[in-house]
């Protein structure tokens, strides 16, 4: 009887160090959930697509090849 108590003993330990594992894990992945939807929510807020970018830096050297042309043409040169 005294083995079966030891058996025991020995897997309620165990069984309580895994359920804290296991309470811990699942804590961390609910903050994780929370701080991924925050990053999803702030992201395009922040920070700019690249295709935008590529779009917006396209019309500025659109504008500024019309800029240095007319320079080019100016009558007083």
């Amino acid at each position: 009887m005294e083995n079966q108590h030891l058996i025991n003993m020995f897997l309620g330990v165990g069984m309580t160090v895994v359920g804290w594992f296991a309470r811990e894990l699942w804590a961390a992945v609910k903050e994780l959930k929370v701080d991924l939807a925050k990053l999803r929510e702030d992201l395009p807020k922040e920070y700019v697509a690249r295709d935008d970018y590529r779009e917006d830096i396209r019309d500025i050297k659109a504008m500024l090849a019309k800029i240095f042309e007319k320079l080019e043409n100016k009558a007083d040169k």
